[in-house]
């Protein structure tokens, strides 16, 4: 994991001022969780219309900047399940 905004985020400004410096990508899949509440990475791709690499992309970029956490799926071990770091 990087270490460039490892400062706990504590708030949703704080929350979005770190990813303001991010991909769009990233952003709208802020938002999709913010609205949605924790997803995998297939809900959000098809939520987002992303494809399944940008998707993948963006939710590298948010967990590098401690933005969301990801747990694995108790239904499905083979998929994650990403939440924000903060309750919105």
């Amino acid at each position: 994991m990087s270490t460039s905004n490892q400062s706990e985020i504590t708030t949703i400004t704080e929350m979005w001022d770190v990813v303001s410096d991010l991909a769009p990508s990233a952003k709208l899949i802020v938002k999709v969780l913010e609205y949605n509440g924790p997803l995998t990475q297939s809900e959000l791709a098809d939520k987002t219309r992303l494809s399944p690499r940008t998707t993948r992309y963006g939710l590298t970029e948010l967990e590098e900047a401690g933005v969301v956490v990801s747990e694995i799926s108790l239904s499905d071990a083979r998929q994650n399940i990403y939440t924000l770091k903060i309750d919105p």
